[in-house]
């Protein structure tokens, strides 16, 4: 029977695990993370997933360390797999399997290796991401790829929206993927790396708003950070705005970066004059309606930095 060790987290990680136990591979051991108490914890438990089918689950804090790299070659794995596991395997880790290593990454390879691939794409305009099933090296998401599928990026969509379908993306390559990675007749083909570029991590305080970018520009860094990620952000009227939906308005206005209220619905002017209409709201932690913002506005424009 074809053996694989699973490095998994999050959605992406139950999907795939799913797909192997569903091809009858014997997995051995599942390698995820334990819930951060400061993340909030939005998809599915790779560890329950694992402990319900009884197999073998660890969370090592190092993954290649050496107790966890003997551990793994004492199972003599046909295959290592990677779903949206966080940290890098080493060359020692990646060197164990007969039949290798592979990840799945959330983007369409070699565009946005690296970290927050769907979050990145979102912020960059794109209008597509998607999947791909590539080999492990150890320059990150670099490896020769298997096989990728791309998906849609929508005008309005959401990063948790659009992340919902590059998982099932995912799910969908390594499903026709796997039968030829096994029989040993998948054809991999390399990356251009010219083409992509290498993104790094993200944190809260990246989701401050800069108003002397332009409309489009401020509508995806809120769509791409919107919740469960922690929110676009600025300082309005003494207090902290997180902007967690805007939607683009066709008409134009003056020059420079404000707040206004019409008709019982809020509006930032952007610095291109474009505007964008702030549907969902939070000042200073509190949820707040387009209404009750308006009325707190009045008649007033509010500068905005």
């Amino acid at each position: 029977m074809t053996s694989a060790v699973v490095f998994a987290y999050h959605d992406v990680g139950c999907r795939c695990l799913g797909v192997l136990l569903d091809e009858r591979i014997e997995v051995p051991l599942v390698v995820t993370h334990r819930d951060s108490p400061d993340e909030s914890i939005w998809f599915a438990s790779v560890a329950e997933l694992a402990r319900g089918r009884a197999i073998d689950t660890i969370t090592p804090d190092d993954p290649n360390a050496p107790e966890i790299v003997e551990t793994i070659r004492g199972l003599r794995p046909d295959f290592v797999f990677s779903f949206y596991y966080r940290l890098m395997l080493g060359a020692q880790v990646l060197a164990i399997p007969a039949r290798g290593a592979f990840n799945m990454h959330g983007s369409l390879l070699p565009k946005y290796r690296g970290r927050a691939p769907v979050n990145w794409a979102i912020i960059h305009g794109e209008t597509e991401t998607g999947a791909t099933l590539h080999e492990m090296v150890e320059k990150p998401d670099a490896g020769r790829i298997v096989d990728q599928e791309a998906v849609a990026i929508l005008p309005d969509e959401l990063a948790v929206e659009v992340f919902r379908n590059v998982t099932g993306a995912a799910e969908r390559v390594l499903r026709r993927s796997l039968p030829k990675l096994v029989d040993g007749s998948a054809v991999l083909r390399a990356q251009d790396l010219s083409r992509g570029g290498y993104f790094g991590g993200r944190r809260p305080e990246d989701g401050r708003i800069d108003w002397s970018a332009p409309a489009k520009r401020v509508h995806d860094l809120v769509r791409a950070v919107a919740p469960p990620y922690p929110g676009a952000f600025t300082e309005a009227d003494g207090a902290q705005l997180r902007l967690l939906r805007t939607r683009r308005r066709a008409q134009k206005s003056g020059a420079g970066a404000f707040l206004y209220a019409n008709g019982g619905r809020c509006y930032a002017t952007c610095a291109d004059g474009e505007v964008l209409e702030l549907v969902d709201l939070e000042l200073d932690g509190r949820p707040l309606s387009a209404q009750e913002f308006a009325n707190r506005i009045g008649d007033r424009r509010i500068p905005l930095h």
